[in-house]
């Protein structure tokens, strides 16, 4: 299956793409060398979100690592091969795309006032956590317009 390549379609592609690089350097370093990916400030460190966060921060990286990232190469491959199944894969990317960033942000603001717990980066978490929602949602719209699928029948 084609899809038109538009500005529309770039800006889906370019920022998977950026987001697919900074996941293998923040997500996938952290489950490799935990105190690196905090040296450069892609993870918070133990002292910020206790021991419990810097468990779920490498079981994500591990998690984007060998399941999200691979969904979406496979998503560029099909796509510009033109293939049905590029779609449902990047369907399935921009579905974790969206869906993740709100469990985290939920998360820290659940945990805020916790035992420990001395995560101050809510402003920025928030702003490019919804920024990030906000795209897997405008992809998912962008590729089912893009298919025919939002038309009424």
């Amino acid at each position: 299956m084609k899809l038109e390549k538009s500005i529309s379609f770039w800006i889906l592609i370019i920022f998977g793409i950026l987001l697919n690089i900074i996941y293998l350097i923040g997500q996938t370093m952290a489950f490799i060398n935990y105190e690196w990916t905090v040296s450069v400030e892609l993870q918070e460190p133990e002292i910020e979100i206790t021991e419990i966060g810097v468990a779920f921060n490498k079981g994500f990286g591990l998690a984007d690592t060998f399941i999200y990232i691979p969904i979406f190469i496979i998503a560029l491959i099909g796509i510009f091969k033109e293939k049905i199944f590029g779609i449902f894969f990047m369907f399935g990317f921009l579905s974790i795309t969206a869906y993740w960033p709100v469990v985290c942000l939920s998360a820290v603001f659940f945990a805020k006032g916790s035992p420990n717990w001395h995560f101050t980066d809510y402003t920025f978490y928030s702003i490019i956590l919804s920024l990030i929602t906000i795209y897997g949602i405008w992809g998912i719209f962008y590729l089912l317009k893009s298919i025919g699928l939002s038309k009424s029948n």
